[in-house]
Parts: C-alpha cells; sequence; structure tokens
C-alpha cells in the first residue's frame, strides 16, 4: 500500500500550505481499490467461515471482515450467495507446452497453454509436475513461466529431459539426484518438489534417486506408480520407500501395473491406511486415466478422502472425464464432501504441501488471488475416466477471479465499471 501511503502525505502537506496557511483539504483517497461485498468467505488457514467482505488494495489482501463501508472502495462488487475463498491451487498440471511434435510434455503438444485453461476456473497457481527435468527446466521457465498471468511453479522429473515420451523416460543413466538437485537450488522459489513417473522397469532406481534430491533440497517427492508387470509393490512404496510428506498422486486410480488403494474386498487397504498415518499424501490427480469412481466412492464412504484435490490437466484429459478444477472438486461434493473441505484440499493443504505459506490463504498483506464460486444445486451427471456416470446435485462454477487483485476472469461482468448503456 505504498502508493496510497505516499499519496495520504501529499494531501497533507497540500492542506498545510507552503507558507503554513491552512487550505482547503481535498477528500480522502479511498483506501481500497476493490470490495468484495457480502459473499460467503471459506479461508481454511485463518478459520474464516462465513459471511465477510474482502477488501483489496495495490494487489494484496487489506482487510476481511464483516460489512466494510462500501465508501472505502473505488470499486464495489456484489458477491453475495457465493463462496469466496482464496484462488485455488492445481497441484498437477502439464503446462511446458511447445511446438516440439517428439517432445509429449516436455515443451511438445500434450501440455497445454496454462492461461486459457486456469483463470476461468478459479485456479490462480498450478503446479507443473514434472514437465520438465533438470536438463530443460531454464526453458520451462522462460516459455512458460515467465510469461504466464497464473503462477506456475514445478516438480522436477528425475529424468533430465522431463516427461518426452519413451524411450527417454526410461532412462536410467539420465535420472541423476544431484543434478536434480541442483538446478531446484537455482530456482527455490519456483521448483518446489521432485517427481517420478512412468517407469517400467523392475527396479527402485528413479524412487531412489527422486527421494535423494528431494532430501537433498528439503522438498517433497510425488510419484505416479505404476506401468510395471508385474507390478512393484505399492505397499513398499507407501511404507518403506516414500518419506513423510511425500505424495501419491492418481490416488483413485486402477490401472494395468498398480495395485488400487481399494481391494477386491471393497475395502481400503490397511497398508494405505498406515501409509498415511506415517505422513505420505494421497494426492487426486485425475487425468485421463487415473480416476474411477469404484475406488473414490468406497474410499470416500470409509472416510478415505484425498489430502488434496488435483486436475492432472493435459490435452488428454481436459475434455474427457476430467473437465476442469471445479469439475473435480465437484465430484467430491457429490461423493459427502463439504464444500468447506473441498476448498481446503484446493488452497491451503497443497500450499502446505509445497511449502508455500503466502499461497493458499487470504492473510491482511497476501497477493491478493482470489476466486469468486457459485454452487448450482440440480440435476447434473459425472464421469471417470473410464466413462462411467455419476449423478449428483451440486456443481461448482466460476464466476470471479482476481490474480494480484486485479479481475482476470469475470463470467457475468459482476466487476463492470457501469452498464454500456449507463451514459444515454
Amino acid at each position: 500500500m505504498l502508493g496510497r501511503t505516499i499519496h495520504r502525505c501529499l494531501v497533507g502537506i497540500l492542506s498545510v500550505g507552503v507558507l503554513g496557511v491552512v487550505l482547503p483539504t481535498p477528500a480522502a483517497a479511498q483506501p481500497y481499490d476493490l470490495l468484495l461485498a457480502g459473499g460467503h468467505v471459506i479461508d481454511p488457514k485463518n478459520g474464516i467461515d462465513a459471511v465477510m467482505d474482502v477488501a483489496i488494495a495495490d494487489g494484496t489482501i487489506a482487510r476481511v471482515a464483516a460489512e466494510i463501508p462500501a465508501t472505502d472502495a473505488e470499486r464495489v462488487v456484489d458477491v453475495r450467495g457465493l463462496f469466496v475463498t482464496p484462488g485455488l491451487i492445481d497441484l498437477h498440471v502439464h503446462v511446458f507446452h511447445g511446438t516440439d511434435p517428439g517432445a509429449a510434455y516436455s515443451n511438445g503438444f500434450s501440455s497445454i497453454a496454462v492461461d486459457g485453461f486456469t483463470l476461468r476456473t478459479g485456479v490462480t497457481t498450478v503446479v507443473d509436475l514434472g514437465s520438465s527435468g533438470w536438463r530443460n527446466f531454464p526453458q520451462f521457465k522462460a516459455q512458460v513461466i515467465d510469461r504466464s498471468v497464473t503462477r506456475v511453479l514445478a516438480f522436477l522429473n528425475i529424468v533430465g529431459s522431463g516427461m518426452s515420451g519413451d524411450p527417454i523416460e526410461q532412462d536410467v543413466g539420465d535420472m541423476d539426484a544431484r543434478l536434480t538437485a541442483m538446478q531446484a537450488q537455482r530456482y527455490p522459489d519456483v521448483i518446489v518438489g521432485v517427481k517420478t513417473a512412468h517407469f517400467r522397469g523392475q527396479d527402485w532406481h528413479p524412487v531412489i534417486q527422486a527421494v535423494e534430491a528431494g532430501e537433498l533440497v528439503g522438498i517433497p517427492v510425488a510419484v505416479d506408480f505404476g506401468q510395471q508387470d508385474p507390478p512393484l509393490s505399492l505397499r513398499e512404496l507407501l511404507l518403506e520407500r516414500l518419506r513423510p510428506g511425500d505424495i501419491l498422486t492418481h490416488a483413485y486410480a486402477h490401472v494395468n501395473g498398480r495395485v488400487p488403494i481399494v481391494g477386491e474386498d471393497g475395502q481400503v487397504r490397511p497398508f494405505v491406511r498406515e501409509a498415511r498415518a506415517r505422513g505420505v499424501l494421497f494426492d487426486v490427480g485425475h487425468g485421463g486415466g487415473s480416476f474411477v469412481f469404484s475406488q473414490a466412492v468406497p474410499a470416500m464412504r470409509q472416510g478415505f478422502a484425498p489430502d488434496s484435490i488435483s486436475t492432472d490437466l493435459h490435452r488428454g484429459s481436459m475434455n474427457g472425464g476430467m473437465k476442469t478444477m471445479l469439475n473435480v472438486m465437484s465430484k467430491f461434493l457429490n461423493m459427502g464432501m463439504s464444500v468447506q473441505d473441498a476448498v481446503a484440499r484446493s488452497t491451503w493443504a497443497p500450499a502446505r504441501f509445497i511449502k508455500q505459506p503466502a499461497l493458499g490463504n487470504l492473510d491482511v498483506g497476501a497477493e491478493a488471488d482470489v476466486a469468486v464460486i457459485r454452487l448450482h444445486e440440480g440435476e447434473f451427471g459425472f464421469l471417470d475416466t473410464q466413462g462411467r456416470r455419476m449423478s449428483g446435485t451440486q456443481k461448482l462454477e466460476s464466476e470471479l477471479t482476481l490474480r494480484a487483485g486485479r479481475v482476470v476472469w469475470d463470467l457475468n461482468g459482476r466487476a463492470a465499471a457501469s452498464d454500456w448503456d449507463a451514459a444515454r
């Protein structure tokens, strides 16, 4: 709020005058740029779950309180009947979009151009989960991260060339913990973890290297586990290989090469619960092939909710069973999760997991990343990655998104300065 402070000082000087003569005092500047008025604020970090106003100044959260005077803001947006939350954090996406036809998710066509698929769904921060490795991360940063309105953070792939498809992702010679850690140390504000995925070999080399890199830098490891034939032991991965704070993504998948977390008896496997008790985290990572209701529904009924909700957004997933972050959150609402818990698992929880406490909350002074969301009640349908349908009665939709205090998505023109014909 430095600009406003300087303005107020200048007003004070002008009111005294250069010769000590008291001059008429100009009207005081309004302290807030924008006021989101009357919404139901959900801020899990700060324990807020009530109708309140959110005031924004100079791109940051200035105040969260009941009935902030409208006269204190240059612009007031009526958000009554809507939820106001921290900007959503999607913990699993692939956004290293490029034009190399042989590069898959790592500067190829399988990743997507991030701003076209995030802001319109309330997402202000994404975590690219392993599209780049230590070799090509600088290109990813210059080409995507530095050019995006969406905040883009990254897990480095343990493969130096990232998710470039086979045979590159099977090259154990390019899985280097030391070089991965060195690159992460160069960009500590952007690189927040290490990823291993898609390995088909019958050994633990990628996991060992990823965990070693994580240890060297003090960051978490995420694992996309499976594709081995016969499968490697999920129990060993969760109870012996991963550390507290490490992440199993695609938690509700049922794919070849991996034992699912819900067994044939319909029960969450005891070692899965044991892994959670020792601090291993379970992320949704919906994707195009890694989320089925036959896993998610019984797990939810037995109290095994995800620690974080994420999309695994990429070109092959965004038009199938998975549509958007709010679509995935809506599925969990219809499996019994509260709106409050869905918001927590999409804001403050992932912020903590990636050790970014400045994100996922509405702290005074925090960058004003805000999602305004409508909850629709009606008759809706949702698909999993096997094309199977679940009926539901609740669906979330993004009304307004703010990134660093700036309106970047406005579905119904709520934040417009005026109607087009107001001057007629």
